[in-house]
């Protein structure tokens, strides 16, 4: 469209051609915002939020302008044309879609497999037995290697402040 306008010497002549009510159907707006709210739809759900199914159900408003470029004449469904039959096909799966968005957004508790009970039967309850207390494995013993002459010095001059600290306190 933007290259007929360039390439025209009258550039009124190329937009008067232009059918402005479905410029946005044709070219995307409605389109944009049903993707958009298609994909919200696909984050919520992937979320296991209820909103999917608001999501959804405002894509396909959004998407629903094109019925409008379609004309249905009457007795449509027993010879439909190319672009009735496209949009019908869209209705259906958007429908078929929409019962799987609601099923997949239902949250139900996972229920335990359970036999039937039948009456006057007694319910038999298996209670596993302790295990035996495991023993603690008794720790390896470590041999302390000789600790370099440095670290000594350091170790009895803080023991030596400590003993210095503690006199200190006992005196007051």
């Amino acid at each position: 469209m933007l290259a007929g306008f360039v390439l025209e010497d009258d550039a009124m002549a190329g937009l008067s051609g232009i059918n402005w009510r479905e410029l946005g159907i044709a070219y995307g707006a409605p389109y944009f915002l049903a993707a958009l709210c298609f994909y919200a739809a696909a984050l919520s759900l992937g979320n296991k939020q209820r909103a999917a199914r608001l999501w959804y159900f405002m894509g396909v408003v959004a998407g629903f302008p094109c019925v409008f470029l379609v004309d249905f004449e009457p007795g449509w469904w027993q010879d439909p044309s190319a672009g009735e039959g496209a949009v019908a096909g869209a209705a259906a799966g958007a429908i078929l879609l929409g019962v799987a968005v609601w099923e997949l957004c239902r949250k139900q508790a996972p229920k335990p497999d359970l036999p039937e009970e039948t009456p006057g039967a007694q319910r038999v309850i298996y209670v596993q037995a302790p295990a035996e207390t495991a023993k603690k494995p008794e720790r390896e013993i470590r041999y302390r290697r000789p600790i370099p002459a440095a670290i000594a010095r350091q170790r009895a001059h803080f023991a030596a402040e400590g003993r210095k600290i503690r006199a200190r306190q006992r005196r007051q």
